[in-house]
């Protein structure tokens, strides 16, 4: 079984990245837990990019951009 986070790290690593939307609908936790979870990303070495696309809602979209080393 796929633990939650990893399916985060999936979609993260994902060439578009995605929004905190598809992120909560993807592991069933609130935007804060989201939040929280790319914190602990960010603590654990990875660096997290954020942009905002030019997208009707404008809500930013999160992607991984570099790994800690050996992993990945």
């Amino acid at each position: 079984r796929e633990t939650k986070t990893a399916i985060l790290r999936k979609l993260l690593s994902r060439k578009s990245g995605a929004d905190i939307a598809a992120l909560q609908s993807a592991t069933g936790w609130q935007p804060h837990s989201v939040r929280a979870a790319l914190s602990g990303f960010r603590k654990a070495g990875y660096t997290i990019g954020r942009s905002v696309l030019a997208k009707p809602d404008n809500e930013p979209v999160y992607r991984i951009t570099s790994s800690p080393e050996g992993t990945r």
